[in-house]
């Protein structure tokens, strides 16, 4: 617990700065170095290291240039990130070409560009946030929102849960859990809407609503991943909270989903 709590002070103090003392270029090199880690983690999962390093270099570096696609080629970003992601398949099928063994080709590709997809596209909806006006204040708000809902379903989950919520994906996780942790995160947002003047209370309400739900899809998907391979924790990067991909699960939901609120209402 005490290894939980320093970490956790480190992180949240460094996440910060990051948002609202970092320039905009700044911000996305700190992303593509979370992506670049959840990645790694991700392709290093499998205790039996089904993939080549060809592959996990691949899948890595391609992660990591995903901010700055949206960084330096807006706002026509759409464009170039779909044809990134055909190169990226391109190259992976030239790479399987190139080896002299044909053994899970399918099963190296498809999850290569599950792992780009999830962790690095996903992720970068940050950086698309940031650019936003009031960014730095959205992000900050999506951050707390989503990380207010997992403490929340931990706390609540830990007192009061008795009804497993799926036990074959997550066996800790309870209902009770995760009803506390959607109320965390409306609770958190409606406290935060001093800092965003210009969203309405029923913006908040319905942005926390959509957080609070996404977080607990996110943590849940990221489970099931780790399920399949058998593992508690992605790595042990960070002591007391397990590695990187443990610590931006539930982020790689509520970004993207954010964002596209975040566009529909403006």
């Amino acid at each position: 617990m005490i290894k939980r709590t320093i970490t956790s002070i480190i992180l949240i103090s460094s996440v910060i700065c990051v948002i609202f003392l970092l320039p905009m270029w700044g911000f996305t090199v700190v992303t593509s170095i979370f992506i670049a880690l959840g990645l790694y983690e991700f392709l290093r999962l499998d205790s039996k290291n089904i993939f080549p390093p060809s592959f996990v270099y691949l899948g890595v570096f391609s992660g990591a240039i995903l901010p700055y696609i949206t960084h330096f080629l807006r706002p026509t970003g759409g464009l170039w990130e779909a044809l990134f992601f055909i190169i990226v398949l391109m190259s992976l099928f030239i790479i399987q070409f190139t080896r002299k063994e044909s053994q899970n080709a399918v099963a190296l590709i498809a999850l290569t560009l599950f792992g780009i997809f999830y962790i690095g596209w996903f992720f970068t909806f940050l950086v698309k946030i940031r650019f936003l006006e009031d960014g730095h204040k959205l992000v900050a708000y999506l951050l707390l929102v989503t990380k207010a809902g997992d403490i929340g379903a931990y706390l609540v989950g830990s007192k009061f849960g008795k009804h497993a919520l799926i036990p074959r994906i997550s066996p800790k996780k309870s209902v009770e859990g995760a009803i506390g942790g959607f109320l965390f995160s409306i609770a958190f947002a409606l406290i935060s809407r001093s800092y965003l003047g210009w969203m309405s209370f029923k913006t908040i309400l319905i942005g926390g609503a959509l957080i609070g739900v996404f977080a607990q899809l996110g943590d849940l998907a990221e489970s099931l991943v780790k399920r399949d391979y058998r593992v508690k924790d992605s790595s042990l990067f960070l002591p007391g909270l397990g590695g990187m991909l443990d610590v931006i699960d539930s982020i790689l939901f509520t970004a993207p989903i954010f964002y596209i609120y975040l566009i529909f209402i403006m």
